[in-house]
């Protein structure tokens, strides 16, 4: 009889243990499920400070800031020549881009040819417009590879060069389209590497910036990469000399707006360089 007692008082201790655990365990899954939320919260805040929101956009941004009206496409040519074949090779230039420029079989305009002046040393920078984009580009390049003289250009100027790279850009719609100027000016060619992602952002503010620059005629044209290094925007500028560069810049900051512009695009920037550039005789920009 004492027997059976114990083990009904035994089976009765071992019941109320399984039962603690099982609250137990019940327990902890309650406060593990009511702080999950609350740990989602703060992952999602926390990741917030870091994450940077896109926008959805049902269109490429060169569709959105390249002008429509007319189907320019730019090519900016890079030649780093051996410092003692500079001028030899500016004599070359100078014979053979303005018969390409000039001849209506090609489809293409030289619009500027410089020296690098301050920069990056015994350079040239061409700059050639295509009237009806990438099939004029490609109708100039095939008649080209057929043209003797073209050949015999390439192989002399090739002797000169110790390396050249180009890129294939589009203009912003609101800046001016370059067109020939009377000299004599010095350009300065100024490169910005934005991050990616930020070309619409880029546009959005200096759609209203440039109107800012526009009282000395200092803007000759913006462009944008589409082919080379990307998400590289560039501007170009004009001024009577040094002197002057850094009046009409200092003038800017006179503009109410002008602050804004670049307080909001310089943290879009991951890289910049400034060229001080001077026209040859063969350059429609004088």
């Amino acid at each position: 009889m004492a027997t059976r007692v114990l083990q009904s008082v035994g089976n009765g201790l071992n019941h109320a243990r399984k039962s603690v655990r099982g609250n137990q365990q019940v327990s902890l899954t309650i406060r593990s499920l009511s702080a999950s939320p609350s740990k989602n919260r703060e992952d999602s805040w926390f990741k917030s400070l870091f994450v940077r929101k896109v926008d959805p956009r049902k269109d490429a941004h060169s569709h959105l800031l390249a002008k429509k009206e007319e189907h320019n496409l730019y090519k900016i040519q890079f030649h780093n020549v051996k410092p003692e074949c500079l001028d030899a090779y500016n004599k070359l230039c100078e014979k053979v881009l303005p018969s390409i420029h000039t001849d209506p079989q090609y489809t293409c305009e030289l619009v500027g040819t410089w020296n690098t002046w301050y920069g990056e040393q015994d350079q040239a920078v061409h700059l050639w417009r295509y009237r009806g984009g990438y099939p004029a580009l490609t109708d100039v390049m095939n008649k080209l590879k057929k043209s003797q003289e073209f050949s015999d250009f390439r192989k002399e100027r090739s002797k000169m060069l110790l390396s050249r790279r180009n890129q294939l850009l589009l203009e912003f719609s609101f800046w001016n389209e370059p067109v020939p100027r009377d000299g004599p000016n010095i350009y300065e060619l100024r490169s910005y590497q934005l991050r990616p992602g930020t070309m619409i952002e880029w546009g959005n503010y200096w759609a209203r910036a440039i109107e800012l620059r526009q009282e000395n005629h200092e803007a000759v044209g913006g462009f944008f990469s589409q082919i080379g290094n990307l998400y590289l925007v560039h501007h170009l500028w004009a001024y009577k000399d040094l002197q002057s560069r850094e009046e009409t810049r200092n003038a800017a900051w006179k503009h109410e707006g002008w602050d804004e512009a670049v307080y909001y695009t310089v943290p879009l920037i991951q890289h910049m360089e400034s060229r001080i550039m001077i026209p040859t005789k063969a350059s429609p920009l004088k």
